[in-house]
């Protein structure tokens, strides 16, 4: 059965208001607000016996308007979605016999619009997801958190009910990509308890004090708007209720079909004005979810959570001292510790423009001393050292911690890394044995500290890195410090966490590497040379590999 509204025919149950413009503009020609809107709905599965439908809530509402070119739908003042057909179909999302105010926007050339309020009427939502409801709350109280780890835990894409609403094509977030920030770390910290209570679905959201906000709604949540993403302080206690639902986007095949409404402004983690969450896919321990952005439902946004807690629960501790160097001699580097490489090697594949000397390396005053000097040798104007401990050191797993000072000038591109100790061997060359830097600096970006791993599909410019800034470097040791376990790759700086990788059998990560220090000269990454440079020096107070 389909019911067909028009204005002049329901006076007494809608209010109409005719917007239009009446200028013109020679872009478009005559500008005719659109005229004669009409407006009717199916209700699915409506019949004699089912007047108010088959219980999953599903209408297909159908706008219709001279002149008109496309058509908005506003349902009870939220904005559902614009369709350019006149045909848009929705789901009622609270248990019960709904009625529903509609508002209809039909634009025109160039964005005149007339505007009418119509009202739908006696929708059945009687919904039932035993199996979603088991899922969520394992029969009895379930912890879910975000699943950082996976790539895309967190994205967006567009909303478009006549097209692909059904992945985030515009941003994924990559593995861990909101750790070791201030503004967003945050967002891991979040656990959401699902309970069944006497038949009834209740929420608790613990954030630990602060929620990830979007940039639009810093000023809802924090009082002042920030114009960027970032962590505020945000009180979330208290048991909600929550609501399962037929999804009103639906796309077959990449949805449950379910979704969930969380009471009293109850959201998952990101702070984006959604409080409906539709389920694309669900597990006993793992669940994707979709959501419009509140302000701008042209923006669906996608997370995944998991019933493991992002960090783990029994991380490995590397407490126990198993090789240091506290350089606490005069002379050359320890011969028993350390490898002095000597060359220039091809600009060492990334176009370097020193030659590595043993005597660019000593060690005096209690710390080793690597300078990189402007002087002629072999046919090269730079000189410097690079030192291993290959074949001497050599580890899988553990915590390594460098106290160091950094050269400075331009063109300076100091290192302290660890490479596979596979990488001679066939099949392992690099990046396919790993590379792990622990800290890079370049003199070109003073005291911006880079943190990078290389591997297959993301090496040289396509590395996994990321920075953090950390004033005087050059002027005042810092601790540089690398956590490697079988589940995590993390980087420190002074105990400042500034990126978080996660480990995994798929990646070379898990076999034993040995550590590099060296300063090298110009190259890829350390550009352009200061034009009087002499000599700088990267002074290292000690390291030491704990296991």
């Amino acid at each position: 059965m389909k019911k067909i509204l028009k204005p002049f025919s329901i006076l007494a149950a809608l209010l109409m208001l005719v917007i239009a413009c009446q200028d013109d503009d020679k872009k478009f020609g005559d500008l005719v607000a659109p005229t004669n809107l009409t407006f009717s709905y199916d209700i699915v599965g409506q019949s004699a016996e089912f007047p108010n439908g088959d219980g999953t809530g599903k209408i297909v509402m159908h706008a219709g308007a001279d002149n008109a070119i496309s058509y908005k739908f506003i349902v009870e003042g939220n904005d559902a979605g614009t369709v350019s057909g006149g045909n848009f179909p929705y789901t009622a999302t609270t248990q019960g016999v709904n009625s529903y105010e509609v508002t209809v926007v039909a634009y025109g050339k160039g964005g005149v619009a007339t505007t009418a309020s119509f009202m739908v009427e006696n929708v059945l939502l009687n919904f039932q997801d035993e199996e979603t409801t088991q899922f969520l709350t394992g029969g009895a109280s379930k912890v879910w958190y975000i699943k950082a780890a996976e790539q895309g835990h967190l994205g967006v894409g567009p909303n478009t009910p006549d097209g692909a609403n059904n992945w985030p094509s515009w941003y994924s977030a990559a593995p861990f990509e909101k750790a070791g920030a201030e503004a967003s770390d945050c967002f891991y910290n979040s656990k959401f308890t699902f309970s069944l209570v006497d038949g009834l679905i209740k929420f608790e959201h613990d954030n630990g004090g602060a929620t990830f906000v979007n940039k639009d709604y810093t000023a809802e949540i924090g009082g002042t708007a920030i114009g960027t993403d970032t962590c505020l302080p945000h009180d979330v206690s208290g048991v909600k209720n929550v609501t399962l639902g037929a999804s009103s986007s639906y796309v077959a095949n990449v949805s449950t079909g379910t979704q969930f409404t969380i009471s009293n402004n109850g959201f998952m983690g990101y702070y984006i004005g959604a409080h409906t969450f539709e389920i694309m896919e669900i597990t006993a321990n793992r669940m994707q979810v979709r959501f419009l952005q509140g302000n701008s439902t042209a923006n669906a946004w996608y997370m995944v959570f998991s019933t493991e807690p992002p960090y783990g629960t029994e991380e490995p501790e590397y407490n126990t001292l198993a090789w240091e160097d506290q350089f606490n001699y005069e002379g050359a580097p320890d011969a028993t510790k350390w490898n002095l490489e000597t060359g220039n090697n091809g600009g060492w594949g990334n176009n370097e423009l020193q030659y590595y000397r043993a005597q660019n390396a000593t060690v005096t005053g209690g710390s080793l001393r690597i300078t990189a000097k402007a002087e002629s040798f072999n046919g090269f104007n730079y000189t410097s050292a690079r030192m291993t401990t290959e074949d001497k050191k050599e580890f899988t797993y553990g915590r390594v911690e460098i106290r160091a000072k950094l050269p400075t000038g331009g063109g300076t591109w100091p290192a302290l890394w660890a490479l596979g100790a596979n990488h001679n061997q066939p099949g392992f060359t690099w990046p396919a044995c790993g590379e792990i830097d622990i800290m890079e600096h370049v003199g070109n970006q003073q005291d911006v500290i880079h943190g990078t791993l290389h591997y297959p599909g993301h090496s040289a410019g396509n590395a996994n890195t990321s920075s953090t800034t950390v004033a005087g470097v050059s002027n005042d040791f810092h601790i540089y410090e690398l956590v490697w376990s079988p589940s995590f790759i993390k980087f420190y700086v002074d105990g400042e966490q500034f990126k978080i990788f996660a480990n995994s059998p798929t990646v070379p990560f898990n076999h034993d590497f040995f550590l590099i220090f060296n300063v090298a000269m110009g190259g890829n990454m350390g550009g352009a040379i200061a034009p009087g440079f002499t000599q700088s020096t990267m002074e290292v107070d000690y390291v030491k590999v704990f296991e």
